[in-house]
């Protein structure tokens, strides 16, 4: 006897397709729950009244719910539109956006190595247990290679392919956080002890640093990381540096600038 389908938990914000419209509501399958049915009443599509549920949805057409109740002995979930937040539905885009190419490069990898069905579980199992999910798993094997999945307990020749078809497919978030500094010196030879610190504030160790010249005595300070903590810490070091780096006298101030994220899943 087979073990019964997960079911989501109320208040879960799920990715579900279209099955069917009727006047009082919309059948769908839940994506994630290996296509749990699911229903979502007129009442909860809209705050308003509702006259055309076909105007609202399509037949095979995704949509962002919520789950608002359960009927765990009859296998009922019934969902909310109307209930899901801006924020909520972006979010569960992009997780379910990272979901789907992580398994489409899973299916590659168990295509290059040769592996039937039962090995391909086996291999996404690891790499789930090993990292919380299976699209973090391949984030790390994007930036740190065969190495990164050393943990999760793959042969080398399967950590191999695996990092070279993440490499292939993801592109790892970068964090990059900014400040406007103004330093200056009163020393005759302070030009030269402003460049002198600049430089060896330059050399902050696990994170990219940038330092470019903004007009006397302006100096923008970029610092780009894998993560936002990690950045952000690189700052807090590059400003200490500079900081200490001039005289009692000298001038030190700075402004901190807009901190952004570009590359990974969206």
């Amino acid at each position: 006897m087979s073990a019964e389908r997960p079911l989501p938990d109320p208040g879960e914000v799920v990715v579900c397709t279209v099955r069917e419209l009727t006047s009082h509501g919309i059948y769908v399958n839940l994506d994630q729950y290996d296509g749990t049915n699911g229903f979502l009443h007129v009442s909860e599509i809209s705050t308003g009244w509702v006259r055309n549920i076909d105007r609202v949805a399509k037949v095979s057409q995704k949509l962002i719910l919520k789950v608002i109740r359960i009927n765990r002995a009859r296998r009922e979930i019934d969902l909310s539109l109307r209930q899901v937040t801006n924020e909520e539905r972006r979010a569960k885009v992009i997780e379910w956006k990272r979901e789907e190419r992580a398994l489409a490069i899973v299916d590659a990898v168990k295509k290059k190595l040769g592996v039937d069905d039962v090995k391909e579980r086996e291999i996404r199992h690891k790499l789930e247990e090993g990292f919380g999910t299976l699209y973090d798993a391949l984030e790390t094997a994007a930036r740190k290679g065969p190495e990164g999945l050393a943990h999760a307990g793959l042969t080398d020749k399967e950590a191999k392919v695996v990092a070279e078809l993440a490499e292939e497919k993801i592109v790892p978030p970068r964090y990059e956080v900014g400040a406007l500094v103004e330093v200056s010196s009163r020393s005759p030879e302070g030009i030269e002890q402003v460049k002198k610190t600049l430089m060896a504030a330059a050399s902050t160790p696990s994170a990219e640093v940038h330092i470019t010249y903004a007009g006397a005595p302006h100096y923008r300070v970029r610092i780009t990381a894998d993560d936002y903590k990690q950045a952000e810490k690189a700052m807090d070091m590059v400003l200490e540096k500079i900081k200490d780096g001039v005289g009692k006298h000298d001038a030190f101030s700075f402004k901190r600038e807009i901190s952004r994220k570009y590359g990974g899943a969206s």
